[in-house]
């Protein structure tokens, strides 16, 4: 009897937990959506009516440039996320190579790195091979990549570490940028955080994180977070599935 209640206690948790993720999911795009299109709108109204010069015009639309990456993130991250929920979603385990782990992140943000001149290393088994959902370790990755440079400073390096740990591959994003004050790490993945800008400007909402949480469950691992002034690590536990 206590194992039943036990496994439903389980099964209600998840379900909360879900529940809870989608909410969140549909209340940032609904929030977001209404804020990007009501700035435009504002704006277009205003200069057809006069009210703003055209120079001051062209002064506010930098700021909406940034909030519409934003909110293209947040329809992209949200896609990601729909191509799980459809019928029964399995993952497909395929062999990965660590370095092209790395060089894909490498060229992908080589614009990035270099307009912050930050440096990005390889530390670990450069021969080291990790076999799981292809799709869904991407997407991870690129978000906590995507997140160490926004929070470094210009001149800093970015690592990403790899080591092996039974049949376990630990990959973490090491970076010694802005960090995340103690009492934020424990709403990281909760919908009431505020909202961080990167050390030149940059938006984000926070929400591929806690995409990203939920697509490292998909692949049975688990994520951790040690973040203090000096920098942030975000390590992935991952098992090696047989293809």
């Amino acid at each position: 009897m206590d194992d039943l209640t036990n496994e439903l206690q389980i099964k209600v948790e998840k379900l909360e937990n879900e529940i809870n993720f989608k909410n969140g999911l549909i209340s940032i795009m609904s929030h977001d959506s209404k804020e990007m299109f009501g700035n435009f709108l504002w704006l277009i109204e205003a200069l057809e009516e006069k009210t703003i010069s055209e120079e001051d015009f062209h002064k506010m639309l930098p700021h909406l440039k940034k909030d519409a990456q934003k909110n293209l993130r947040t329809v992209q991250d949200s896609t990601a996320w729909l191509k799980t929920q459809y019928g029964d979603f399995k993952i497909k385990p395929v062999k990965i190579m660590m370095m092209d782990l790395f060089h894909q992140l490498e060229e992908k943000y080589a614009t990035s790195l270099k307009e912050k001149n930050i440096n990005f290393l390889f530390k670990g088994d450069q021969n080291a091979v990790l076999t799981t959902d292809r799709l869904l370790l991407e997407y991870v990755l690129d978000k906590i990549f995507n997140n160490a440079i926004k929070y470094s400073f210009p001149g800093q390096d970015i690592y990403l570490q790899q080591v092996s740990v039974n049949n376990q591959i630990v990959l973490s994003v090491v970076d010694s940028g802005t960090g995340i004050e103690q009492k934020y790490l424990s709403t990281i993945y909760s919908y009431d955080n505020p909202v961080f800008q990167g050390t030149a400007g940059e938006k984000g909402v926070g929400l591929s994180l806690k995409i990203a949480k939920n697509f490292i469950s998909l692949m049975q691992g688990n994520i951790d977070i040690i973040s203090s002034e000096k920098g942030t690590t975000v390590s992935l536990f991952l098992p090696n599935f047989s293809e």
